[in-house]
C-alpha cells in the first residue's frame, strides 16, 4: 500500500489508553497517522471540531453518537470503524447517503454475562459495603442472602440471558422470564419458565434485564413495573440504561420499596458527577464495564486495524 498523504484516523472514547497496546498497529505505519483520543465529549459541536480534520473515525461502542447532523458536517470523514456487530448510535441511512462506509468488528457476550454474575453476588452478599467498612477500618456489618432457592427473573431469554438461566440454575435458583417475544415454549427449550409480565416483576428476588434497546423496550421498567417488586429484590441492568425509567427507579430506591440496583449502564453517560445514582447507599454502580476485557478488547481494536488496512487498499490514489 502506497499513499502521498497519510489518510487522518481518529480513536475516540479509549477511556484506559490501551488501543495502541492491544492490537499491532504497525502495519498501519506510513499509512496512517493516528490520534487517539481518551477523554469524552458530549457537545454536537464540540464533536464536530475535534473530528472535522479526520478521514476515519473508530468508536467504541456508542460511546460517542454518530447521528446524520453530525455526519453531514464531517466532510472528509469517509470511514466508521465501530467496535462490536452494530451500533444503533450510527445513522447509517444517513452515512450511507454521504458516502461513508461503516465497518464492524466481532463481538461476543462472555464479558458480560459474566459481569452480571458478578453484581448479582455482590449485591446477594453486600460485597460493596463490607469492602468500604474493612477500608474503614471497621469489620461485619451486614447479612447477607444466599440465592440458592432465590428467584432469578430474567428480562429477555436471548443470547446473553439464557446463558445466565444456566448459571442461576447451577446455583440452585428458581428461573422465570418474560419479553415481549418470548414463548412457553422458547422458555423450556433453556430450562426456564416462562411468566406474565406481572409475575415477573412480583416474583423476582434478583430482575435482571437482557432486552435490546428499542422503541418497544424504551422505559419497559417503569413506575407500575417497579410497584410489583418486593420491598426484598433488587434490580440489575447491564443492557440499557434508557430501558429503565431513572426517575422511577430512583424513586423506588429512594423510598425502600426494593432492596437496591445493581446498575452498569445509564440513560446519559458519562453518569453526571451529581447524578444520584452515584450516591444511593443501595446502589452498587459501575461505568458500563459490562464487556470491557482484554480478550474482547484486543479483538475489537485488532479488528479495527484490519478494516483501516483493507479500506486502504481499495482507496489508494
Amino acid at each position: 500500500m502506497t499513499t502521498r498523504t497519510p489518510f487522518k484516523v481518529a480513536v475516540l472514547d479509549d477511556y484506559q489508553q490501551v488501543s495502541q497496546k492491544l492490537a499491532d498497529w504497525s502495519t498501519l505505519r506510513g499509512h496512517v497517522d493516528i490520534t487517539v483520543f481518551d477523554d469524552h465529549l458530549a457537545d454536537a459541536d464540540a464533536v464536530i471540531t475535534r473530528l472535522l480534520p479526520f478521514d476515519v473515525v473508530c468508536v467504541m461502542r456508542e460511546r460517542t453518537p454518530l447521528p446524520r447532523h453530525i455526519l453531514s458536517r464531517l466532510p472528509n470523514l469517509k470511514l466508521i470503524v465501530s467496535t462490536g456487530s452494530g451500533n444503533a448510535s450510527i445513522d447509517e441511512a444517513a452515512a450511507a447517503t454521504l458516502g461513508i462506509e461503516i465497518r464492524h468488528t466481532q463481538y461476543w457476550s462472555t464479558p458480560t454475562i459474566e459481569f452480571t454474575w458478578a453484581l448479582i453476588l455482590s449485591m446477594a452478599r453486600n460485597l460493596p459495603r463490607e469492602h468500604q467498612s474493612l477500608r474503614d477500618g471497621g469489620w461485619q456489618v451486614s447479612v447477607g442472602d444466599e440465592i440458592a432457592g432465590k428467584t432469578l427473573g430474567l428480562l429477555g431469554l436471548g443470547r446473553v440471558g439464557s446463558a445466565v438461566a444456566r448459571i442461576g440454575r447451577a446455583f440452585g435458583m428458581n428461573v422465570v422470564a418474560w419479553s415481549q417475544n418470548l414463548t412457553a415454549q422458547a422458555a423450556a427449550e433453556h430450562d426456564v419458565q416462562y411468566v406474565t409480565r406481572e409475575a415477573l416483576f412480583e416474583q423476582s428476588d434478583f430482575l435482571s434485564i437482557h432486552v435490546r434497546l428499542s422503541p418497544r423496550t424504551h422505559h419497559l421498567v417503569g413506575v407500575p413495573e417497579l410497584a410489583r417488586m418486593k420491598s426484598t429484590s433488587r434490580l440489575i441492568n447491564t443492557s440499557r440504561g434508557p430501558i429503565v425509567d431513572a426517575t422511577a427507579l430512583i424513586h423506588a430506591l429512594e423510598s425502600g420499596a426494593i432492596a437496591g440496583a445493581a446498575l452498569d449502564v445509564y440513560d446519559i453517560e458519562p453518569l453526571p458527577a451529581q447524578h444520584p445514582l452515584r450516591t444511593l447507599p443501595n446502589v452498587l454502580a459501575t461505568p458500563h464495564i459490562g464487556y470491557v476485557s482484554k480478550e474482547l478488547y484486543r479483538t475489537f481494536y485488532s479488528d479495527t486495524v484490519q478494516h483501516i488496512g483493507s479500506w486502504l487498499e481499495c482507496h489508494q490514489p
